[in-house]
């Protein structure tokens, strides 16, 4: 298996960890991951993503898979949400499969016959039709924080604190007005579609499902390795 990581640091460490723990769990004795890992610095993604340079990003991402795949990987696990905004493009450009976060996550949904839920992310997952259409594709209406103060905030947040691995009362009681919103709206379940939002949200802390695509895209890794 092999990652393109680094998107952040935080997400990182909760990517290698569940990996590894996953494949102990199902084959026992001291068998983990085997694993290339392609880090990038984070301030380069954040600065592309404040001029929405896109292309630059790509360029970035497109020699990391190059990278991997030169090291043998069969498969990429792009670990972080927003960045599957190109992960299409790049699957074509590398000629490998890239194991998609979204369309895993609406698989997860779909079985628990799920019609309905609310969507936390970057401005970019929230706003953008690339990680929902995945999802309205199987048939799961997808509904956003309506209020673009609180779209705003769940952004910044992600960047400036969760990012960095801090975490604080206020942002946490903030998410959780924010999805209670969403629950009053009809979710019947909430994603938590950014890697660092599991940190501030538990599956205790609410009413409804709580879909962690970080987990979900774990076990989705998982899954291809041992196949």
């Amino acid at each position: 298996m092999d990652l393109l990581v680094g998107i952040s640091w935080v997400s990182t460490s909760d990517y290698y960890k569940l990996i590894n723990l996953g494949i102990n769990e199902r084959l026992g004795g001291l068998n983990f991951s085997e694993c290339l890992v392609y880090s990038f610095n984070y301030a380069d993604i954040k600065n592309n993503n404040d001029n929405n340079d896109w292309d630059s990003t790509f360029n970035m991402l497109f020699e990391g898979c190059k990278f991997l795949k030169s090291g043998g990987a069969e498969a990429i696990v792009l670990c972080a949400n927003t960045m599957h905004f190109i992960a299409d493009k790049l699957e074509g450009a590398i000629g490998l499969p890239i194991i998609h976060i979204a369309s895993e996550t609406a698989a997860v949904i779909q079985k628990q016959k799920i019609k309905k839920a609310g969507l936390l992310g970057t401005k970019f997952t929230m706003e953008l039709n690339f990680f929902k259409d995945k999802l309205t594709a199987k048939g799961i209406e997808i509904i956003i924080p309506k209020n673009q103060e609180d779209r705003d905030f769940i952004h910044t947040t992600i960047f400036e604190e969760l990012g960095r691995g801090i975490v604080s009362k206020e942002t946490k009681k903030r998410y959780l007005e924010i999805t209670n919103q969403l629950i009053e709206e009809g979710a019947e379940g909430v994603i938590l579609g950014c890697t660092e939002i599991p940190l501030v949200i538990k599956p205790e802390d609410v009413s409804i499902p709580v879909f962690d695509t970080t987990l979900i895209h774990s076990k989705a890794a998982i899954d291809f390795q041992l196949s």
